[in-house]
């Protein structure tokens, strides 16, 4: 396994490590109930400096990352990161989840972003599976998953719970070839 070099680049957005300039553009696109309403709940809202402190440590921490901004127009507007399963038994599969800022919803990046990142998930920590979970009035989350090439395996009835609301998700799994 090799891990590519950064920043991977695509003709919409590129990703890369996060580092601590990146941290007031990551507050200012975080900080948005519309954003932290998708998604699990360890992405707080309101969402802090010192919340953006903390992310960026642990971001940088691992070698290879795991984390990677997604910079468009030379500012991080969101982010994209996989969660590799441990053990022999699905060692080879990782969870895969990205946000943007509302600015930058619908303009093609996140299926773009995810496409780069599954080169680098390959690359990187020879994964062969990746899935995603997606709340399913998410709609255009969805779309982006499906215009990456990730299918929908299923629908996982009242599995998550935002806001003290059961919400079902969309199970999507991408397989390499």
């Amino acid at each position: 396994m090799s891990s590519p070099a950064f920043p991977l680049v695509g003709a919409r957005c590129r990703l890369r490590p996060w580092r601590p300039a990146d941290l007031p553009a990551l507050v200012h696109h975080a900080n948005d109930k519309l954003v932290s309403q998708q998604l699990r709940d360890v992405f707080p809202f309101p969402y802090t400096g010192g919340d953006g402190l903390a992310f960026i440590g642990m971001a940088g921490a691992a070698d290879p990352p795991h984390a990677l901004a997604v910079e468009v127009d030379g500012e991080a507007t969101g982010g994209i990161a996989i969660l590799p399963r441990l053990g022999a038994n699905e060692g080879h599969t990782a969870e895969i989840g990205y946000w943007l800022g509302r600015a930058r919803w619908g303009q093609g990046i996140g299926p773009e972003a995810l496409t780069l990142m599954i080169g680098y998930a390959t690359a990187a920590f020879g994964l062969t599976r990746l899935e995603a979970f997606v709340i399913t009035t998410n709609t255009r989350s969805c779309r982006a998953l499906e215009k990456a090439g990730f299918v929908l395996e299923g629908r996982t009835r009242r599995s998550f719970r935002k806001d003290g609301v059961l919400h079902d998700q969309c199970c999507y799994g991408w397989i390499a070839a």
